[in-house]
């Protein structure tokens, strides 16, 4: 699975399934769905019924967007 960049990452709505999320952090599925599990992924996880969601902004934040890439991304209020 090829990693997202931060570009593609800054165009993904604001939550997004958690194979989207590992794949821009270069994470294969298994590894994601074993650090669910052990409530270890690096950034914030929304379970909804039986799927992962991750807040888009997590996943910015983590990966170093600096303020003026997460607020372009979000608007001026992130």
């Amino acid at each position: 699975m090829k990693p997202l960049t931060l570009a593609e990452v800054q165009a993904l709505p604001a939550v997004i399934p958690l194979l989207t999320a590992a794949r821009a952090l270069g994470l294969s599925r298994n590894t994601a769905y074993r650090l669910v599990q052990r409530d270890e992924f690096p950034c914030r996880v929304i379970k909804v019924g039986d799927t992962y969601r991750v807040p888009t902004i997590g996943l910015l934040v983590l990966i170093g967007a600096d303020r003026v890439n997460v607020r372009s991304a979000f608007g001026s209020s992130a």
